[in-house]
């Protein structure tokens, strides 16, 4: 697959012809192979992560993905692997509607090893997005403003939040990793960037792209605007040295058709949202009953 390319649905083997499959299975096989046969192994350096045996965490990555999801045609999510929409939009909102640092906020575990005693992360991630900055019209936080810009100045290019904050880095237990996302309106078209430092292939594509694909669907919907393009820039995508088998395994897999969202159309005010303001009609997906180790 050519980087930065929305390439057609295709049919996926074994099934009827015509039979259309899910995008973002395309989209994550593709990546996944392309990491696999032209990556590189970090095995010949020391690395920061280890797992839960003190064993180092190498990968194998791959430079600077660019993958574009077309919301207008079809909700990416993954169904060679169940993805569970309802916790991921929780963590979602948690970032961007809560602003929120502390796992005591969270209905989901995702962030337990890294909260220290009291249930904080640190100056990360919501922390960042709910300080207030001080602009010629008023005093907002970065969710606020864009907010504020998509409904009273949609032609302007400044409209983007970024995590990625140098001065706190080194209070933040991790730094972001889905660091910022820049806004842009075309016509009635709401499209957004989502920027990456770092991708772990197996256990954050498929959850971070349907977290995204929400938000700008939220966006949009409170602003009066069609949610469009989701493009999605990873500077680093990488398989983990455990994960390997676990990934030829779902790469083996013959996906089913992308569900569709539903999402509750009577909300106009984003902090109205809550994780059962979405939900999927039509979604089958492939179990996975592995135990999936996470390096830390």
């Amino acid at each position: 697959m050519a980087k930065g390319l929305l390439l057609p649905c295709k049919m996926a083997a074994g099934e009827g012809e015509g039979k259309k499959v899910s995008y973002a299975d395309e989209v994550f096989i593709q990546n996944c192979k392309e990491i696999l046969e032209h990556g590189v192994w970090d095995t010949d350096r020391p690395v920061r992560p280890r797992w839960e045996d003190g064993t180092p965490a190498h990968t194998i990555k791959l430079f600077g993905l660019v993958n574009r999801y077309d919301l207008r045609k079809e909700f990416p999510i993954l169904t060679v692997r169940r993805q569970y929409l309802k916790s991921a939009v929780d963590e979602l909102l948690w970032i961007w509607q809560k602003k929120s640092n502390n796992i005591h906020d969270l209905g989901s575990h995702v962030w337990d090893e890294w909260a220290d005693e009291t249930g904080s992360i640190g100056k990360a991630y919501g922390y960042q997005l709910g300080v207030k900055h001080h602009y010629p019209d008023g005093e907002f936080d970065q969710v606020d403003r864009a907010l504020y810009d998509l409904r009273h100045n949609p032609a302007s290019r400044r409209i983007l939040v970024n995590m990625y904050n140098h001065h706190d880095l080194s209070e933040m237990a991790l730094a972001p990793c889905c660091y910022s996302v820049t806004f842009n309106v075309s016509g009635n078209t709401l499209n957004a960037i989502l920027n990456q430092r770092s991708q772990d292939m197996l256990t954050a594509n498929g959850w971070n792209v349907m977290q995204y694909a929400v938000l700008l669907k939220m966006f949009a919907q409170v602003s009066g605007l069609e949610a469009g393009e989701l493009v999605h820039v990873i500077a680093d995508a990488h398989i983990y040295d455990r994960h390997v088998e676990l990934v030829k395994e779902l790469m083996q897999r013959t996906p089913y058709a992308a569900p569709e969202l539903v999402m509750d159309t009577s909300v106009t005010d984003f902090y109205a949202f809550t994780k059962n303001s979405v939900a999927l009609k039509g979604y089958e997906a492939h179990a996975f009953d592995h135990s999936i180790p996470v390096a830390i």
